[in-house]
């Protein structure tokens, strides 16, 4: 007889949803929890890039406490611009800071620059 033997050790882990083995599972990750825009602040700053391009960058946003995805196709419709998403930075190509300000003020963010 082994140590575990007829325990919950010795069985190979099962979901708790669907109760399938746990490398076999399918069931959805936990839903992803965000922050509220009003306890966040985005730090925003204009910025010179190669061939004297300049690009508005948003800042302070972390990645698992938002839809950053989202808030950039905000950005980029509002502006009418492209961008970009590299890391935790929000990049709008052109300088576009009043209307990215006053688009995260009207969705409630904070923001400083």
């Amino acid at each position: 007889m082994r140590l575990f033997e007829g325990t919950q050790w010795d069985r190979p882990p099962r979901c708790e949803r669907c109760g399938e083995l746990d490398e076999d599972c399918r069931c959805p990750g936990p839903a992803k929890v965000l922050t509220a825009p009003a306890k966040q602040t985005a730090r925003l700053t204009i910025e010179k890039r190669k061939k004297g391009k300049v690009v508005t960058v948003v800042r302070g946003l972390s990645a698992e406490e938002n839809d950053l995805p989202a808030l950039l196709g905000r950005l980029k419709s509002a502006c009418g611009a492209g961008g970009t998403l590299k890391d935790d930075l929000l990049e709008i190509q052109g300088n576009h800071l009043a209307r990215v300000r006053d688009l995260l003020a009207d969705i409630g963010y904070r923001w400083q620059g």
